[in-house]
């Protein structure tokens, strides 16, 4: 069986609009909407216990990467995060749990590169998850990505690329 993820807001490899950009509620210079994308997956290999969403910036210029957003304990029924889902009054499924991103705070934080800067690649990663992480809110974003190197049954990234 074959894990996949697509998105109806950009298709792997194209720039990210305005729309999913960070907000100037987040510093960095950023004017954007900072609107979660949509996201749409396959339903995850036997045994899958919940899903996890993630969106990475490895060109960040920190040494270690960018976390912008991450997402688990998704029921295992669900397949789909709709537009907006991560953002401020969005709807996510009844269990999940956005926790910590390098922001400082749980919840979508969209792309803001340094102003001038190469095209950064956003990495947006579902994981079906062999069990139900016993994380909190505040859990830091590599606490969640060792938890989910060992727990991860499959995995499916999709590419946005956004620059300023």
């Amino acid at each position: 069986m074959t894990f996949t993820v697509s998105s109806s807001s950009f298709k792997d490899g194209d720039y990210l609009a305005l729309t999913h950009a960070g907000s100037a509620d987040h510093g960095f210079g950023c004017n954007g909407g900072n609107k979660s994308p949509h996201l749409k997956w396959s339903p995850g290999p036997a045994g899958t216990k919940s899903f996890a969403v993630t969106c990475y910036d490895p060109d960040a210029p920190t040494g270690s990467g960018f976390w912008h957003w991450l997402v688990v304990n998704i029921p295992p029924d669900v397949t789909e995060l709709a537009l907006g889902a991560g953002s401020p009054g969005g709807a996510l499924p009844k269990g999940a749990l956005q926790t910590r991103t390098d922001y400082g705070f749980a919840g979508y934080g969209g792309p803001c590169p340094p102003e001038g800067d190469h095209p950064h690649r956003y990495l947006f990663t579902v994981f079906a998850v062999n069990e139900v992480l016993g994380v909190r809110e505040d859990t830091p974003a590599a606490q969640i990505g060792f938890n989910l190197h060992f727990k991860t049954l499959a995995k499916a990234s999709i590419m946005g690329l956004f620059k300023r």
